[in-house]
């Protein structure tokens, strides 16, 4: 029997991955103080089989940490940390990216640092709530507008985390430009109200997130430097616009002239969210020459349809990394998956729900 492409080596950029499947970015909300520990090693390690891990998402600047207990990279104390977790994971031979994620509107100052400010393109709050670990739910407060000065030191931010991502030991780092986080913020012209440069036309709306993937791409180089996009989602209050297809078409070729390693698109319509439309993945494809990675509710089967048709060079799984530690090897051995998820435990501050899935042979001791 032939061997599947998804188990087949893959090159990304100077990394070296074992096999072509991706553990995806997923919030897990265990650092405590922002600072990344020992648990959050552990959990990492434990799934180093994937061929690339996108850590969940780490705030560039104290501004940027609208989540409680959301880890960050911008003291000596979070590189430290994530020193762990990078070493956890190398000591196995896996490979990981951070994923550099400013939260910009989505946030509430209770979960921020003390001199810290909740931030965005325009002063437009999103609908809905955040946990609070003081106060349980609030509402998204109205954000403050950044001046220009604030969008260079947002920028600068971004490089210097950037240039800390690599000194914790990852292999590259992931700009969230997706779900509805600042990045995703300037793209919108729901959230971007901008009369400035940076708001109003195609090419002012992306100029952020561009300006921000060329400075980390100069900082760290574009072998290292990967974006997640999301056209089509509509998570943290993203209406959908007539331009979509424009911007993200225009967006692909402009990453595609930086020469980022990777984009990572994914889709959330598994989650209620619209399908992203096979054009837009077809014109994405089209434009960016580098690795593409594909993610939102794929088996294994429909990962290999894409990988053998080349339409995706790498494909992302989700939740089922969360009970699965041992998800490569299940699917290398066409193993039965742990479909039993606790939901209640996705964000907690403990080990319960984070590193006490078993692998088969366990759950098979045990059954």
């Amino acid at each position: 029997m032939s061997t599947k492409v998804a188990f087949t080596a893959y090159k990304l950029g100077e990394a070296s991955l074992d096999n072509r499947i991706v553990m995806a970015p997923m919030t897990r909300l265990r650092a405590i103080n922002n600072v990344p520990n020992e648990l959050i090693a552990h959990y990492y390690g434990q799934r180093a089989a994937a061929g690339l891990i996108i850590s969940e998402g780490v705030s560039p600047s104290p501004n940027g940490l609208g989540y409680a207990r959301m880890p960050g990279l911008f003291s000596e104390e979070q590189v430290k940390g994530w020193k762990l977790v990078t070493d956890a994971v190398h000591k196995k031979g896996g490979k990981i990216f951070a994923q550099l994620m400013h939260a910009g509107r989505i946030g509430h100052p209770l979960n921020l640092p003390k001199g810290a400010k909740l931030v965005a393109p325009s002063a437009i709050a999103a609908a809905g709530e955040m946990w609070t670990d003081q106060e349980g739910k609030k509402e998204h407060p109205v954000p403050q507008a950044l001046s220009l000065q604030e969008l260079e030191e947002t920028k600068n931010e971004f490089i210097q985390a950037a240039r800390n991502a690599i000194a914790a030991g990852f292999d590259g780092i992931e700009l969230h430009s997706a779900n509805g986080y600042l990045l995703e913020q300037f793209i919108s012209p729901f959230s971007n109200k901008r009369t400035d440069n940076y708001g109003g036309s195609i090419e002012n709306r992306t100029r952020f997130v561009l300006e921000v993937a060329t400075a980390a791409a100069q900082a760290i180089g574009r072998d290292k430097v990967g974006i997640r996009l999301s056209p089509y989602g509509i998570y943290n209050d993203m209406p959908h616009y007539d331009e979509i297809d424009a911007t993200y078409t225009y967006l692909a070729e402009k990453l595609n002239d930086i020469g980022v390693v990777y984009i990572h698109l994914v889709d959330h319509s598994g989650m209620g969210a619209p399908e992203v439309p096979l054009s837009i993945k077809k014109a994405i494809r089209d434009k960016f020459k580098n690795t593409l990675i594909l993610s939102g509710g794929y088996t294994l089967a429909r990962a290999e349809e894409d990988l053998a048709a080349q339409f995706a060079d790498l494909v992302a799984f989700g939740k089922p990394f969360i009970s699965n530690p041992d998800l490569v090897e299940r699917l290398r051995k066409n193993l039965p998956l742990n479909i039993k998820l606790d939901v209640s435990t996705f964000y907690s501050a403990e080990a319960k729900g984070l590193i006490d899935y078993p692998v088969f042979e366990e759950e098979s001791v045990n059954a």
